[in-house]
């Protein structure tokens, strides 16, 4: 075993000198786009699957988030995005829902505006967000384009996805193609001017007529997602049928998998029409399975993982049939997550399929899992490997950090780590008791209604109408960091939320290892019902190295305007083992006259092992894998 180990690792560690050229797409958007966690929510971005249609050594990398304008897609996800951006790349640039905020006013000239008239509080209530079609959004989205191509990468402009407002001929409205020409606000010298309207030939306030221009005028690639996704939903015939088929359940913006699949279909189809990257993408009219390959990850010994996949069959034949999707023992398929079975069946009709399974592993053993899952229609069938590890944790010391959040923002620590305060932006604590509440908590916790919540309160005090997604700049945060010396390996997160005054309080969870350049989706809550606390929970395996911090952090908004409604939080936890990294180096050193190493599974060498599985060659030449 050792001699083939180091057989197979010489010749990885070679090709770790060669320079490889990575071929990518780089996807800049908001929540239309943006990428979700499958076991929190059924809302999924198109961004998602664009990298399906891909091939020749193509990828996709998503940087979209939900709440971002193009002003934020400059400041914030492009200046992230631009570290990896290299010459000979693409990048897909979509905004526009979310510059629709203040009615098509710019958010940070309505702020000015209040304050020079002496109005702070209406001042200090405005979301910064929204921009203006002509001057603020084409000028944003100018600049992203204009520093991609000083990189040498080609830019292009996207106008944004239709929302499904249908009319009763079945046609999609006016603002529903992102133009506010009906019904808009303006600064002027005399104040703001509301339900202002021009007619359906001027362009004033459409953003996809703007984006298209500045498209032009920059001479970049413009792909016209607008008309295309306008076409998608008319194809249904009415706003109940185009919803129930492309959306989310939750309103008239944000897909399900079949609607993300689809726009993200028709980007790429729009883009090998207009001979953009052509070679590169592949539309297929057989039997495919988004994704083509089932890595369920890391886990602890015990728990169950579960993961989405996609069937999509276009020209089909016969016109109708059946699919069958089979897996090998220790996986488990549905179709709802709810009844589990080792085979399932889909029906198709017009040579057409697209339908959504879930596959199932529980990791009874430590080490890794491997199993198959099939899928087949008449003669033709294809092979999804699927694999995962179970890792164990121990080698430390545990680490629990606890709020209760019944009286103060006090916590309790057990355990070398630091911990960052619970901090607030755009809220405050409103109160810790309510009289006049009742409180039903879960059966499992035993608590009665007298146990307090800290109840939070937006700036203000009035959640503003038209929030279909999270404001970045309004959250409550918690968090922590190992000690100087130390990893910290969590592997809990948990704690109690709901709304208070009423059922419309929503609210996005996520927690980031990076300071939210990148973060990872724990909840999704749609108007949660006043005063019944539900559990948000997650079993993580990461680690938070030294110089690391863990933040977690909760994104309220109301559906629709509304004062005084409060989110409700209580019996916060983050746990794990925290692991003193000298001294596991120094133990794994120690009596050896030369220095271990360490190699990833590539056998690219590294100055310390990483998170996951290593191989170790040890001073005395055996060679192990551990995982870390």
């Amino acid at each position: 075993m050792k001699t083939k180990l180091l057989g197979l690792l010489l010749p990885a560690l070679m090709l770790c000198t060669m320079v490889v050229s990575a071929k990518k797409v780089h996807t800049l958007g908001d929540s239309t786009m943006a990428p979700y966690d499958e076991s929190a929510t059924v809302t999924r971005g198109w961004g998602m699957y664009f990298g399906t249609f891909l091939t020749n050594g193509w990828t996709s990398i998503n940087y979209a988030k939900g709440g971002r304008d193009s002003r934020g897609g400059y400041n914030e996800l492009w200046q992230t995005a631009k570290k990896q951006v290299e010459a000979g790349d693409y990048v897909i640039i979509t905004f526009g829902h979310n510059d629709e905020k203040n009615q098509g006013m710019d958010g940070y000239e309505l702020k000015a505006y209040y304050e020079s008239i002496g109005e702070t509080a209406k001042a200090n209530a405005v979301d910064l967000r929204g921009t203006v079609p002509s001057r603020t959004y084409k000028e944003c989205l100018g600049k992203i384009v204009d520093e991609v191509k000083a990189l040498g990468a080609t830019p292009i402009i996207c106008s944004p996805v239709c929302r499904s407002y249908i009319d009763g001929n079945g046609k999609v409205k006016r603002n529903g193609r992102h133009d506010l020409g009906d019904s808009f606000s303006v600064i002027t010298e005399n104040g703001i001017k509301e339900k202002q309207s021009v007619p359906a030939d001027d362009h004033t306030m459409d953003y996809p007529y703007h984006s298209k221009k500045l498209a032009e005028e920059k001479e970049a690639y413009f792909i016209d997602l607008t008309t295309a996704t306008k076409d998608l939903y008319e194809s249904y015939g009415s706003e109940s049928k185009c919803q129930a088929q492309l959306f989310d359940g939750e309103g008239a913006t944000h897909f399900n998998t079949t609607g993300a699949l689809l726009v993200a279909r028709e980007c790429a189809r729009l883009m090998k029409a207009q001979g953009i990257l052509a070679d590169a993408i592949v539309l297929p009219i057989d039997l495919s399975v988004s994704p083509a390959t089932g890595d369920f990850g890391e886990a602890y010994k015990g728990q169950t993982l579960t993961k989405e996949f996609t069937v999509n069959g276009f020209g089909l034949s016969p016109e109708e049939g059946m699919v069958s999707i089979t897996a090998t023992d220790g996986i488990l398929l549905s179709t709802d997550k709810k009844d589990w079975k080792p085979s399932l069946t889909a029906d198709y009709v017009s040579s057409t399929l697209i339908k959504t399974f879930y596959a199932q592993v529980t990791l009874t053993e430590n080490g890794d899992f491997n199993g198959t899952i099939t899928v087949a229609q008449g003669d033709k069938k294809i092979e999804i490997p699927v694999k995962a590890s179970a890792v164990v944790l121990e080698g430390g010391a545990e680490v629990q950090v606890y709020w209760r959040l019944e009286k103060d923002e006090s916590y309790v620590l057990d355990g070398p780590a630091n911990v960052i305060a619970e901090n607030f932006k755009g809220m405050y604590v409103q109160r810790y008791a309510n009289p006049n509440a009742k409180t039903v908590w879960p059966e499992e916790t035993g608590f009665d209604a007298t146990r307090k919540m800290q109840r939070n309160l937006i700036e203000g005090d009035n959640w503003p109408a038209d929030e279909i997604d999270d404001n970045p700049d309004r959250y409550i945060e918690f968090g922590i960091k190992p000690n100087a010396g130390n990893d910290l390996n969590i592997n809990n997160i948990s704690f109690y939320l709901c709304g208070a005054g009423g059922n419309g309080m929503c609210a996005h969870v996520y927690y980031s290892i990076d300071n939210f350049v990148t973060r990872t989706t724990i909840f999704e809550g749609k108007k949660m019902t006043a005063n019944n606390p539900v559990l948000v929970q997650s079993q993580p395996v990461l680690t938070v190295k030294d110089g690391q911090q863990l933040l977690v952090r909760i994104y309220p908004w109301y559906n629709g305007a509304a004062t005084g409604k409060t989110l409700c939080i209580s019996d916060v936890t983050i746990g794990g083992m925290a692991v003193d990294t000298t001294t596991a180096i120094r133990q794994m050193n120690s009596g050896n006259t030369m220095t271990t190493s360490f190699f990833t599974l590539d056998g690219c060498q590294q100055s310390s092992p990483r998170r996951g599985l290593n191989i170790i060659r040890m001073a005395d030449g055996q060679t192990k894998k551990i995982v870390y």
